[in-house]
């Protein structure tokens, strides 16, 4: 593809600028079985790369904590109906859609009374007052990011899981991309300023992070796939075509909703970071999407930057 195509590039953080299996995964296990232990005495199974993979592929779980969520009232509700736990939670996947927690919840209330056990969770809407929010927050940040973040302390001693975040990004891939597109270099991620920056640290220097988008510091209701974010990223920058760079089925539906409010944006999936690679190049592929790499750095040998 000839670089000229695009004015833009805007990428999202998790899984493309940085590899997560280390944190965010290990922070989805790590909280769904500590709250089943401690709120409702069940020992869990191993919430793995599958499981995770299985919820995201629905489109619907941009967000780790609502992930978290799911799974925590997934492995609750088969052991109220005393369901083998890695059999049921196939089934709540395959009956999960685009809405993500929201089909979980409502699939799961048309089994199973849930209601006890929500009340104790508290809702995802209110991010202060809600059991899975406090833990994951709790065992992702470390005491120390945790306390500069909510002002609280963290009943966790341990170091957060993001400092096993593996940092992708480089400099010389940066001052490529920035000599052919200037400041039109943005981030539209399901992370919070801080979180990002301190993984990415100066790196972050390169983006325009007055029209890039932090989905965590904003309204949930701007979730992916809401394109709403995408669009303002690129009305700001005054972007015409912009490629969007992504690891996951809710980046791809929120580039192509940016289509079709009529903006001209392309996807360029990257797959590999994730887990099983050719899985999720083969999703791709068969949802149609054009671009698909291995890696963030393939992308200026794709547009013959170099």
């Amino acid at each position: 593809m000839n670089n000229q195509k695009f004015d833009s590039i805007i990428f999202d953080c998790d899984g493309v600028l940085v590899d997560i299996t280390q944190s965010y995964d290990k922070t989805i296990d790590k909280t769904c079985r500590y709250i089943l232990k401690e709120f409702a005495g069940i020992n869990s199974i191993i919430i793995d790369h599958k499981i995770i993979d299985g919820f995201k592929t629905s489109g619907g779980f941009n967000d780790d904590v609502d992930l978290t969520y799911a799974a925590v009232l997934s492995l609750y509700t088969s052991d109220k109906l005393n369901k083998e736990p890695s059999e049921f939670i196939y089934q709540v996947i395959s009956n999960t859609d685009k809405t993500g927690i929201g089909s979980v919840q409502s699939y799961l209330e048309s089994i199973c009374d849930i209601s006890e056990f929500l009340s104790k969770l508290g809702s995802l809407d209110d991010r202060h007052n809600n059991l899975v929010y406090s833990i994951f927050d709790q065992i992702f940040f470390g005491p120390e990011l945790y306390k500069k973040l909510f002002g609280k302390h963290s009943k966790f001693s341990e170091k957060g899981m993001i400092s096993n975040d593996k940092v992708i990004l480089s400099v010389s891939l940066l001052q490529i991309l920035q000599k052919e597109f200037g400041q039109k270099l943005a981030v539209v991620t399901g992370r919070g300023f801080e979180s990002i920056l301190y993984s990415l640290k100066d790196l972050l220097d390169y983006f325009d992070i007055k029209n890039s988008a932090f989905l965590e510091d904003e309204s949930r209701n701007l979730a992916k796939p809401n394109p709403a974010t995408l669009i303002r990223a690129m009305q700001s920058m005054e972007s015409k075509n912009c490629l969007y760079v992504g690891d996951s089925m809710e980046d791809y539906m929120m580039a192509k909703d940016v289509k079709q409010a009529g903006y001209t944006t392309t996807f360029c999936a990257i797959v590999g970071t994730s887990t099983n690679p050719e899985d999720r190049r083969k999703l791709f592929a068969e949802s149609g999407v054009e671009m698909i790499l291995e890696s963030i750095n393939d992308i200026p040998k794709v547009l013959n930057l170099v």
